[in-house]
């Protein structure tokens, strides 16, 4: 239930920045560095270039319609043998053969055009030439009619030939036009040697004009909305395009660690289970190993968390290396911790490659000079486990396994590899003696609380202070919270601690008004045990303490389901009047979606953001996420405030809250009881009327 120094991985939004993260790796120093790199700017094509995609585009679609509107067209043609029959009986066995031999020979050459793979300009010549052949071979014997009159007024039908050119095939303008305007040239050159009179020649040759006119200006406006349809198109694709690269971007944040490179605890997970349903259906047994680098806090407290940083990164890509040889995978786990996943479930090879991975972290030969076991270079101890027909139907108790032997590695002197053996009492009596202990913990006084002060930027005034757990044993060896609390939580006992700790919350600081307002930090197996609202309203009832008073901190992580049970828990606390905190905001657990369905009072943002503002990157991944939270309308806490320096950034940006040594270290209650400010009333002179 404590903050604990530790270095985290980063998140950062594609939709607020515009970066999306790149598996690649620059050289910087003696490390490699998991690089960030923007999204490409949008081309913006000129008017040629959109001209030149739309004509592709069009050609595409009309070598694709060419042979359907020809067999088309031609069908038609052939249909209008009727006409010929009624019109012009005399020579309508002319006409009609002139109709066959004109299209079957369109017919015969597109198709050998197409099996050739001829250019679509080919094509569109092949359909126009059919068009003006076609009004020419009907013409010709047309003409040779006895009944002049009929003849006369069937020449009219010759303006379909040139609507057909406009209107029917998806011809380029030009094309349309110089096919259209010879049609109008012979359908001229017929008005005039027709046998009619002037008026009939007059209404007729305006006829004719008008319809090329019409046709041809339609023919311009279909072109032109083509045009648009396309510009249209390309902009939503271009939209779609942008959107899915978004997508991709945000999928690519949310399972890798930018700092490593490598997947990230929540891309891990997704793994473990696919591991897990592949040993339950089909057998495939695998191991998990994890991983801790050894006394990385002092590392970085030695060498500073830069160096923390490059150090970390040397180890994933010298682990990933390794890894690969296994067919396995590897993924940061923690701050300083990875784990790694592989198809394998023979004794013999797990513990050869969790050999491998202690030794590739030691061959590197990074120096750690602050060291107090005689060795002056970083080291990792490792826990595996692996499947077996003893293994347990639940997923969490291969993870369960390799922590226990993980455990077990660091006691027995860290820079070694252990593996799991439930034959082996070792390898459970630590995590069992840890429960146990646990179950006497506050009967016999070994769990106590600390408190870190949280300052008001604006005011300089300590608005509140945030409770952290400590556990000893009973020789008075202190036990990290980062070993006591998972087992606290897979055990159980971190209800009845969890109960403890809010009643003596109340008891120590609350209902005494020592301090404004004290945050607890509250496991999501809290929030999901039935009665726990009910339970907290009891403690404020029989504390005096209204629910104002009380902040709860959740961190959202592997058993953080976002089910209904949860959220209505976190809306019956909040009708209790208790603050609700999202906790290591940006840490990879606590997401977006979270700020999305809770309406958190205030947010936390994760110390190793503002540990990182030392780089123009890291400065400006800290705005974008004080910009996202408070788009929000939520309060916002930095942690891991160290120095002056920082305190100032903080006011700068206009932080509501800031917490970290440089505002105060965590103290027993005894150092804040008697210390609250007295806050003076304002108060109101009321004239009389």
């Amino acid at each position: 239930m404590g903050a604990e120094a530790r270095n985290e991985v980063r998140i950062q939004d594609p939709r607020q920045t515009g970066f999306v993260l790149m598996n690649e790796r620059v050289s910087s120093g003696s490390a490699d560095i998991a690089r960030v790199e923007p999204f490409e700017q949008r081309h913006e094509p000129g008017p040629d270039e959109l001209r030149s995609l739309f004509q592709k585009e069009v050609q595409a679609v009309r070598r694709k319609e060419a042979r359907p509107g020809l067999w088309i067209a031609v069908a038609i043609y052939l249909l209008f043998s009727a006409t010929d029959l009624l019109l012009i009986p005399d020579v309508a066995v002319y006409t009609i053969t002139a109709r066959f031999v004109v299209g079957v020979t369109a017919l015969l050459t597109l198709e050998a055009q197409l099996r050739r793979g001829a250019a679509t300009g080919w094509l569109d010549v092949t359909c126009a030439a059919a068009i003006i052949f076609g009004y020419i071979g009907w013409l010709c014997p047309a003409m040779g009619g006895a009944d002049r009159e009929s003849v006369a007024y069937y020449m009219v039908f010759g303006t379909i030939f040139m609507m057909s050119a406009n209107l029917f095939f998806t011809f380029s303008f030009r094309v349309s036009i110089v096919t259209s305007t010879i049609i109008l040239c012979i359908l001229y050159v017929v008005n005039y040697f027709v046998p009619a009179s002037l008026t009939y020649k007059m209404v007729f040759g305006t006829f004719y004009v008008s319809c090329f006119t019409f046709t041809s200006y339609v023919n311009w406006k279909l072109n032109e909305e083509r045009y648009n349809v396309f510009l249209n198109a390309l902009e939503a694709k271009i939209q779609h395009n942008e959107a899915t690269e978004r997508g991709r971007a945000l999928l690519r944040l949310s399972r890798t660690d930018p700092l490593t490179g490598l997947e990230n605890r929540r891309a891990i997970d997704e793994k473990l289970r696919d591991y897990w349903s592949d040993w339950q259906k089909l057998g495939n047994g695998f191991a998990a190993i994890l991983i801790d680098v050894d006394f990385f806090k002092k590392f970085n407290d030695c060498y500073g968390h830069q160096e923390g940083d490059r150090c970390l990164i040397q180890v994933a890509n010298a682990l990933s290396e390794m890894i690969k040889q296994y067919d396995g995978s590897i993924g940061r786990y923690g701050g300083e911790e990875f784990i790694v996943l592989a198809r394998i479930d023979k004794k013999d090879q797990v513990a050869d490659l969790a050999e491998a991975v202690c030794r590739t972290v030691e061959s590197l030969a990074i120096a750690h000079e602050l060291r107090r076991d005689g060795i002056s270079i970083v080291t990792a101890s490792v826990g595996a486990a692996f499947t077996r027909k003893q293994t347990a139907a639940k997923l969490e108790k291969i993870i369960h396994e390799a922590d226990r032997a993980l455990y077990l590695a660091k006691a027995s002197g860290r820079n070694c590899a252990r593996l799991f053996d439930p034959t082996d009492p070792q390898s459970s009596d630590e995590s069992e003696n840890l429960a146990a202990l646990l179950k006497i913990a506050i009967g016999q006084n070994l769990v106590s609380l600390v408190y870190q002060p949280i300052q008001d930027v604006a005011s300089g005034k300590f608005e509140a202070v945030e409770a952290l757990m400590r556990l000893k044993m009973l020789d008075g060896t202190l036990v990290p919270p980062s070993l006591f609390i998972p087992v606290a939580e897979r055990t159980g006992a971190i209800l009845e601690l969890g109960r403890w700790a809010i009643r003596t919350v109340c008891a120590e600081l609350l209902a005494r008004d020592h301090v404004r307002v004290v945050s607890v930090n509250v496991s999501p197996i809290q929030l999901k045990t039935p009665g726990f609202a009910t339970s907290v309203a009891t403690i404020l009832g029989e504390t005096g303490v209204t629910g104002n008073r009380l902040a709860f901190e959740i961190t959202e992580g592997l058993e953080m389901e976002m089910h209904s049970d949860i959220l209505r828990c976190i809306s019956d606390l909040k009708l209790l009047g208790i603050r609700i905190w999202l906790d290591d905001f940006g840490t990879g657990f606590a997401g977006l979606s979270w700020l999305r369905l809770i309406d958190f009072d205030t947010v936390k943002i994760d110390r190793s953001f503002l540990h990182d503002c030392g780089t123009p990157k890291g400065m400006a991944m800290l705005q974008d996420i004080i910009a996202l939270v408070r788009n929000r309308g939520h309060k916002i806490l930095v942690e891991g405030v160290e120095t002056e320096e920082q305190m100032a950034l903080m006011r700068q940006f206009g932080i509501d809250k800031v917490q970290g040594f440089h505002v105060g270290r965590p103290a027993p209650a005894a150092s804040f009881q008697g210390k609250r400010a007295i806050q003076k009333r304002p108060f109101t002179v009321l004239k009389s009327a």
